[in-house]
């Protein structure tokens, strides 16, 4: 099936584009240390030697952060200011790394360059950057309707907790992830068009983006729940894992950050995949560079 033969081709780029994931990974932990480092910095000022770390060890301590004072004013300005520099950043690098590796995807592509990865995160960078900025509005204007809308309704003092249908509340969180789905589809589609065009044309690859998620809709929708299922599935499991290593040592923790950032490099590449996937669909669809589309694997 046309399905299967775009997800193993999307795995064999994935695979090829490695070191562009490589560098994915390495800016995104880098972002990470922006927000972490401050707020190391203003707990060891706040605490001291104070016990009160002693006493958040086994937990959440309501009396311990009733009594944190300007030290708590001090972690909540870190935190948001490094949180909304940390949002505005990941927005510009990921349209940016993006664009390059859409690029390292191609079909035609044969070997990944790290010149030629970065020429097309700049040359992709603005239409990038416009489509995941009015496909995002469209996912929270989506996520306000179908999922905060309900859920106060269903919290609302008209609502006993003992009879709150929350089953009203699973359907609408259903609902918005296989809505959602279409417009990543038409995002991954719109990036797909757009590294094969020399010029920057947001709107119209938004236009090929939308057109051709309907077009091959009975195709491509499937595809991008079973990525969608793969990728929750392995979200579910990392969970699992990391919640239940309590290391105790210094070797355990070192042991546990090299454990997650491998998680986090597998994440990456799947979403990767589905940007490979989603390319070879597009190429298998697409008549004119249906004879690039052939890839061994």
């Amino acid at each position: 099936m046309k399905i299967f033969k775009a997800l193993g081709s999307g795995c064999h780029r994935s695979l090829k584009a490695w070191k562009g994931i490589l560098i994915f990974w390495f800016i995104s932990l880098s972002l990470a240390a922006i927000i972490a480092l401050p707020m190391k910095s203003a707990m060891k000022t706040g605490f001291g030697q104070s016990t009160i770390t002693g006493k958040l060890m086994n937990g959440i301590d309501i009396e311990a952060l009733s009594d944190l004072g300007t030290v708590y004013n001090s972690l909540v300005h870190y935190f948001t200011s490094g949180l909304l520099l940390l949002l505005l950043l990941w927005l510009l690098i990921n349209a940016f790394i993006t664009g390059g590796l859409f690029n390292s995807l191609k079909s035609n592509e044969e070997r990944f360059s790290t010149g030629e990865f970065f020429k097309a995160s700049a040359r992709n960078f603005l239409p990038f950057l416009g489509i995941t900025l009015i496909i995002s509005t469209i996912l929270i204007f989506l996520a306000l309707v179908l999922v905060v809308l309900p859920f106060r309704g269903i919290v609302s003092p008209k609502n006993p907790n003992e009879s709150v249908p929350w089953l009203i509340m699973y359907i609408s969180v259903l609902f918005f992830i296989l809505i959602s789905q279409i417009f990543v589809l038409v995002a991954d589609y719109a990036r797909a068009w757009q590294v094969k065009n020399e010029k920057p044309a947001c709107f119209r690859s938004l236009g090929f983006g939308f057109s051709r998620s309907f077009r091959r809709f009975l195709s491509s929708f499937p595809m991008m729940l079973i990525i969608w299922i793969i990728q929750a599935l392995f979200v579910f499991l990392v969970l699992k894992v990391i919640g239940n290593w309590k290391p105790v040592s210094g070797i355990g923790i070192i042991g546990l950050f090299l454990l997650s950032q491998f998680l986090f490099y597998m994440r990456l590449f799947l979403k990767v995949w589905r940007y490979g996937s989603v390319t070879s669909l597009k190429e298998l669809n697409d008549p004119s560079t249906a004879s690039e589309a052939t890839v061994t694997i």
